[in-house]
C-alpha cells in the first residue's frame, strides 16, 4: 500500500511537473465522471420513490438528474483520457531520461559488468514502456477515492451496518498485494533469460551481423536458443503470475460473500416495512458499484505497485553506482606534464571476477612519451588503458599524475584533459560534423575544428565522399541516412578522438582494427608526428594499443604485458635485442606476413 501510494505521488507531482494545465483538467473531468456513478445511483433511488408515490414531476426532474450524470459518469473520462494520455508519452520520456542519466552519468562504468545491476537495467527498460497504464491507475484511483467517499455517505444512511461492504474491500487490497509481490519476483527470476532472449532478436535483426548469420547458417541456432531462453522466463512468468490469480481469487470472494449479504440485509428491511423502496434500488446500484469499485482499487493497486517497484528499483540502481564522494584533498591535474605519469603497484579485479586482470603493475610513462601496450589476447592491455581513463576505482595501488594521485582529481575534471579511440568505438548516427564534433563539446558545430581533427586522422576522404559533406545525416536509421564502411566509421571515429587538440594523455585502443595494416601503419606514422609536436607544447603522452607488432616499433616506449603483470618494458631495439616474449610475438607476426 504505502509502495503504491508512494507511486502515486510520484507520478503526480511528475505530471504536475511536466505540465500543469493537462493535469489539472485530467484530474477535474475524472473527480467529476467518478462523483457522477453515486449520485446517478442516489437520484435512481429518489425517482424510484416518487413513482411509487405516483409524483410524475419528482420522478421527472430525478430522472432528468439521474440521466445528466449518466451522460457526465460516460464521458468525462474520455476527455480526461485525451490529457492524461499526452502525460504519459511525457512520464515515459522522464522516466527514459532518468534511466539513462543513471545509466551513462557515472565517472565508471562498472555497473555495466555486473549481472545484478544488468538485470535492473533490462526490468527499467522493460518498465518503463507502463506509464500510460500508470497514469491510467493514477486518475481512475483519485477519482475512486471520491466515488467511494460517496458512496459510504450514502450506504450509512441507509443502515451503518452497509459501512462494512466497502472495509470488505481490504481483503481483496492485501492479496493483490501479495499478487503484485509474487509477479514481481517472477520478473526477477526470470530478467535474464528476457535478457538473452532480447539480445538473440536484436543480434538475428542487426544488419552488421547479416552476412556472417547467413554464411555459418546461424539463423536456425539463434531462433532455438531464442526459443529455449523465451520459455524460461514464460515458465518462471506463468508459475509468478498463477499464484499471484489465485491470492488475488481468494480476496475477491471474500468481498463476494459480503456483497451478498448487503444486498439480503436491505431486502430484509424493505419486507418488514423499514426501508423505503428507493433504498432498496439505491444499495443494489451501489453494491454493484461498490464492486466494480474494489475489482478497479485492486487494479489500479497492483498497476501503481508495479510503478511504485520500478522506481524504487531506479532508485536503488542510482545508489548503487553513485561513486563515493572524494574524501582526502582535491587536486586539478597539471597545466602540462612536468614528469608524466606513474602507476605504483596497481592491481585490478572486476566486479565478481576471480583473478585480477592486472596485478602488481609498476610502471612510468615518461611526459612527451609515445607509449605502445601490447601483448595477447587477455593480457590486461584494455584494462590497463581504462585504468588510465579512471573508468574503475583501484584494487590497491595508485597512479600519479606527476606528483598527484588521480584518486584525488576528480574524475570530470581529468576527462576533459584527455582523448580517447576506442576499438569499440560508437557509431553516433548524427550529420557527420556532430559524429565528429562530439568530441570536443565547446567545438561541436565548429567546422574549422572538426576538419581538423578530420585531417589529423586521415578521414577527409569519407567526408568528400559523402553527398552533403560534413551536414550529411549519418546512419541507417534515418530514412536519407549515408551508411558507412566499418572503415569508414572507424575513421570518423578516430578524428572524434581528435578534436581536443592538447590533451595531457590521448589513449588508442586498437583504433585502426578496420583498417588493413598499411593504413594502419601510415596513421600510426602520422599519430607519431602529431604527438611529438603536442609532447613539446604540453608533455602530452600518446598510449596506443595495438595487435601489430610492425606499427608499434615506432614508439618511444613498449610495454609489453602478459597475463595481467608487465613482461617487459623498453623501445623496439631494446627488446628485439633480449630476445623475450616482445621478440618472440613480432618474430611470429612477421613471418604470419611474409
Amino acid at each position: 500500500m504505502i509502495e503504491a501510494l508512494a507511486a502515486s505521488w510520484r507520478i503526480l507531482v511528475t505530471a504536475w511537473r511536466l505540465d500543469r494545465r493537462r493535469a489539472a483538467a485530467a484530474v477535474a473531468l475524472m473527480l467529476g465522471g467518478a462523483a457522477a456513478a453515486p449520485l446517478m445511483a442516489y437520484a435512481l433511488g429518489r425517482m424510484t420513490d416518487a413513482l411509487a408515490d405516483r409524483d410524475g414531476t419528482a420522478a421527472a426532474v430525478a430522472g432528468g438528474i439521474a440521466g445528466a450524470l449518466a451522460i457526465a459518469m460516460l464521458t468525462f473520462s474520455h476527455f480526461a483520457h485525451i490529457a492524461y494520455f499526452e502525460l504519459a508519452e511525457m512520464a515515459e520520456e522522464d522516466f527514459d531520461a532518468q534511466l539513462m542519466e543513471v545509466s551513462n552519468g557515472t565517472p565508471g562504468i562498472e555497473h555495466h559488468e555486473q549481472p545484478e545491476q544488468a538485470d535492473a537495467i533490462t526490468i527499467l527498460r522493460q518498465e518503463g514502456r507502463q506509464f500510460e497504464n500508470a497514469m491510467d491507475a493514477l486518475m481512475n484511483g483519485v477519482g475512486l477515492v471520491v466515488a467511494m467517499a460517496i458512496t459510504a455517505v450514502l450506504l450509512a444512511r441507509v443502515d451503518p451496518l452497509l459501512l462494512l461492504l466497502p472495509v470488505a474491500a481490504l481483503p481483496p487490497l492485501i492479496a493483490g498485494r501479495r499478487a503484485e509481490r509474487f509477479r514481481d519476483r517472477a520478473r526477477t527470476r526470470t530478467a535474464e533469460p528476457t535478457r538473452v532472449a532480447l539480445n538473440l532478436v536484436h543480434l538475428s535483426t542487426s544488419v552488421t551481423v547479416a552476412g556472417e548469420l547467413r554464411v555459418f547458417r546461424l539463423g536456425r541456432e539463434l531462433l532455438d536458443r531464442h526459443r529455449r531462453n523465451w520459455a524460461a522466463a514464460t515458465k518462471g512468468l506463468a508459475r509468478g503470475h498463477f499464484l499471484a490469480t489465485m491470492v488475488h481469487t481468494a480476496g475477491q470472494l471474500v468481498f463476494a460473500l459480503s456483497y451478498v449479504a448487503a444486498v439480503l440485509l436491505v431486502v430484509r428491511q424493505a419486507i418488514a416495512g423499514h426501508g423505503a423502496i428507493g433504498d432498496v434500488v439505491l444499495v443494489i446500484v451501489l453494491a454493484v458499484q461498490v464492486n466494480q469499485q474494489v475489482t478497479l482499487a485492486v487494479s489500479l493497486m497492483e498497476t501503481l505497485q508495479r510503478m511504485g517497484s520500478a522506481y524504487q528499483r531506479l532508485r536503488t540502481l542510482r545508489e548503487q553506482v553513485t561513486p563515493p564522494a572524494l574524501t582526502g584533498p582535491r587536486h586539478d591535474p597539471p597545466p602540462r606534464f612536468g614528469r608524466g605519469i606513474t602507476l605504483r603497484d596497481v592491481s585490478f579485479r572486476y566486479p565478481g571476477a576471480k583473478r585480477a586482470a592486472l596485478r602488481d603493475v609498476t610502471l612510468t610513462l615518461p611526459a612527451g612519451s609515445r607509449v605502445a601496450i601490447v601483448g595477447e589476447n587477455g593480457a590486461g592491455k584494455t584494462t590497463l588503458v581504462k585504468l588510465l581513463c579512471g573508468f574503475y576505482p583501484l584494487s590497491s595501488g595508485q597512479i600519479l599524475v606527476d606528483d598527484v594521485d588521480l584518486a584525488g582529481v576528480p574524475v570530470q575534471t581529468w576527462r576533459q584533459r584527455i582523448s580517447v579511440g576506442f576499438q569499440d568505438f560508437a557509431r553516433y548516427e548524427f550529420d557527420a560534423r556532430h559524429t565528429v564534433g562530439v568530441g570536443d563539446l565547446p567545438n561541436l558545430a565548429s567546422d574549422e575544428h572538426v576538419l581538423d581533427a578530420l585531417d589529423r586522422a586521415q578521414a577527409i576522404p569519407v567526408i568528400d565522399h559523402l553527398p552533403d559533406g560534413l551536414g550529411s545525416q549519418l546512419g541507417r536509421s534515418w530514412t536519407d541516412g549515408a551508411e558507412l564502411s566499418g572503415g569508414q566509421w572507424q575513421r570518423l571515429a578516430l578524428g572524434r578522438a581528435m578534436m581536443r587538440r592538447q590533451p595531457l594523455l590521448l589513449v588508442l585502443d586498437e583504433p585502426a582494427s578496420a583498417l588493413d595494416p598499411a593504413a594502419e601503419h601510415a596513421l600510426f606514422e602520422r599519430y607519431a608526428d602529431q604527438a611529438g609536436r603536442v609532447a613539446r607544447e604540453s608533455g602530452a603522452i600518446t598510449v596506443f594499443v595495438s595487435h601489430r607488432f610492425s606499427t608499434v616499433r615506432m614508439a618511444d616506449l613498449i610495454v609489453v604485458l602478459n597475463d595481467g603483470v608487465i613482461a617487459e618494458v623498453g623501445d623496439h631495439a631494446t627488446l628485439m635485442a633480449n630476445r623475450g616474449l616482445y621478440a618472440e610475438l613480432f618474430d611470429l607476426q612477421a613471418r604470419a606476413y611474409s
